[in-house]
């Protein structure tokens, strides 16, 4: 039995081509709609590639610009098909195309499915990704001085100030790495040196932040420096009080807000998908309905429509079926290849007569 069959005559045959052309230019306009997330969510992770540890990342957004890409093709296409179904001497061009490009529609809409899935599982990889990007960028904050790093103390300043957010994890991120350059340092000063000398690695380390860590809207002017010294400020417990520091860490941040930006696409993603399965399943209706008109010369007589010719359970055996006659054959052809090559291989006898 045929999967949604459906019954037509000519004015619902028209109604359907009209109908469906329609929505293969929405389509069009979805497609441009998803490349133009790619490209925004593409921009928006360049911005800040500096705290970023790989590329992966820029998976999704690729994915989304050739998707957007394909779909105004598939669609402009399909759309001129609708068009053309109305003329049965235009239609007939069309008719040995129908069925592959059928074919290729469902692999595109399973594409479309895997890419709206990505978007909603990315969360894990991007989160190692800043991680390992905030510590590195954090390591070369204080490299002012040194070529192609001379850049990451503004870009790091920007996005904590940007995100109201400070370090990788939290603000004592900033406790364990040399954030200041040497450059700035008194090394005749005593402080300065038991500070470097108490240290394994001979780094300058203190309990202090940069200034693009420091909350403005707290009434008490920033501490910034000896955070974790309560002598040095008055009337100060660090313990206790609410610091006026940004809590958050960067990470956390940053992860927040490419994957709230990537979840909204998957759902637009999964809204188009469900929009294109509606067309290539009324394509489907439409191709069957006209190829099963019982006489071409007349096109008012009634047709009958369907998705899949037998039963989705059938239509899955008999795709089994195919596939292992197809292995099979192959077999043959290994095994009839294999059995010629060792008669080649043979050398006839020969005898001697003395």
């Amino acid at each position: 039995m045929a999967l949604l069959k459906v019954k037509f005559n000519q004015k619902k045959r028209v109604k359907l081509a009209q109908g469906l052309w329609l929505m293969n230019w929405f389509s069009v306009f979805a497609g441009i709609l998803v490349f133009s997330m790619g490209l925004f969510l593409k921009i928006e992770l360049r911005k800040r590639s500096e705290v970023m540890d790989n590329n992966e990342s820029h998976f999704v957004p690729n994915s989304l610009i050739l998707m957007g890409i394909l779909s105004c093709a598939f669609n402009g296409f399909a759309g001129k098909i609708c068009y053309d179904s109305l003329d049965p001497a235009k239609f007939a061009k069309w008719k040995p195309l129908l069925k592959p490009y059928l074919a290729l529609c469902c692999v595109f809409n399973m594409l479309i499915f895997f890419v709206a899935l990505i978007c909603f599982l990315m969360r894990g990889s991007l989160e190692s990704t800043l991680a390992q990007g905030l510590k590195n960028g954090m390591k070369f904050y204080r490299d002012t001085d040194t070529p192609g790093r001379c850049f990451m103390k503004k870009t790091i300043d920007m996005l904590q100030i940007e995100f109201k957010c400070c370090g990788n994890n939290g603000y004592k991120d900033w406790f364990e790495i040399q954030w200041i350059s040497n450059r700035y340092l008194d090394f005749s000063s005593k402080e300065v040196k038991d500070r470097i000398k108490s240290n394994v690695d001979g780094r300058y380390l203190v309990d202090g932040v940069p200034f693009s860590c420091c909350n403005p809207s707290s009434p008490r002017p920033c501490i910034q420096y000896q955070v974790t010294n309560n002598s040095a400020h008055y009337s100060y417990d660090y313990q206790t009080e609410e610091l006026n520091l940004w809590r958050r860490g960067c990470r956390e941040a940053l992860l927040n807000y490419y994957s709230g930006m990537m979840s909204s696409m998957g759902a637009v993603i999964l809204l188009v998908w469900l929009f294109e399965m509606s067309v290539m399943v009324g394509l489907r209706l439409l191709h069957t309905s006209l190829e099963s008109i019982a006489n071409p010369e007349d096109p008012e007589c009634e047709s009958e429509g369907w998705v899949l010719e037998n039963s989705l359970k059938d239509t899955f055996k008999s795709a089994l079926e195919n596939l292992k006659k197809l292995g099979k054959f192959n077999q043959v052809e290994a095994g009839a290849e294999g059995a010629e090559g060792e008669e080649g291989g043979k050398t006839p006898a020969i005898t001697t007569v003395s």
